[in-house]
């Protein structure tokens, strides 16, 4: 079984504001992202390592564009995208409203002392 098997992919677009180091000039570009969330159940048909692995396994984004244009009249130089991680990590949240305060509460905060 494949790591591919155990994420639902689609492709989103997300706007991030970047400053162009040519002019300095600050805009908003819409990067493309391939967002991979981890499946409810795992497919059928695994051993006990694919069960570990998709145990381990996390939702994540993936980023495509790694160039962008200025958006200047009078610069329109590419440059390359940086402070933007390339692979980000996506919490993965409960569906559906949760009733109780105590299960909102672990679902916001994790593992945090409560107290």
């Amino acid at each position: 079984m494949e790591e591919r098997d155990f994420f639902d992919e689609k492709v989103e677009n997300k706007q991030h504001t970047l400053v162009c180091p040519h002019c300095n000039q600050e805009g908003q570009f819409t990067l493309v992202w391939t967002v991979r969330r981890k499946r409810r159940e795992m497919p059928r048909g695994g051993d006990e390592l694919d069960r570990a692995k998709f145990a381990k396994a996390k939702s994540y984004m993936v980023r495509k564009d790694d160039l962008v244009a200025c958006p200047n009249v009078r610069c329109r130089k590419r440059f390359e995208v940086s402070g933007i991680q390339s692979i980000a990590y996506m919490q993965d949240v409960p569906d559906g409203p949760i009733a109780d305060r105590e299960a909102r509460l672990r679902a916001a905060f994790g593992r945090r002392s409560q107290g």
